[in-house]
């Protein structure tokens, strides 16, 4: 799985996906680039070839180097949902593969209406279920 975090509107994504390599990343990327992405990693290699493309800008907050925060560019929002993902999922063990998407929305869902008001939450789930 994948977290991405958009900082401009702090909308979370969790990705489900088959492999962890460079293609995957940049069709992750590629579905949510509207202009030049910065991309902000925790030294994973399979966002080493970011670098070469002008499309993106990288800032890499390697952990293995006990580097955790550098000036704006950190992970800890993504670290922290997708940790938040694993307690949720923890107890319904052996979530297949083909429902693990359906999961991850409606984890999603909840996250979105959380804090919102009685109407404001009903219209929220109103508009995602249709």
């Amino acid at each position: 799985m994948f977290t991405l975090v958009d900082r401009g509107n702090g909308q979370r994504y969790v990705v489900p996906a088959k492999s962890a390599d460079e293609s995957t990343v940049r069709l992750l990327l590629d579905e949510r680039q509207e202009e030049s992405v910065t991309v902000y990693t925790d030294g994973f290699r399979a966002y080493d070839p970011l670098e070469a493309d002008e499309n993106f800008q990288r800032e890499a907050v390697i952990h293995s180097e006990g580097e955790y925060v550098d000036g704006e560019a950190h992970v800890n929002t993504c670290e922290s949902h997708a940790s938040l993902v694993r307690r949720w999922l923890s107890p319904h063990r052996g979530i297949s593969k083909n429902k693990l998407t359906p999961y991850l929305r409606a984890f999603q869902l909840r996250r979105r209406i959380l804090r919102k008001p009685g109407r404001e939450a009903l219209k929220e789930i109103v508009r995602t279920v249709l």
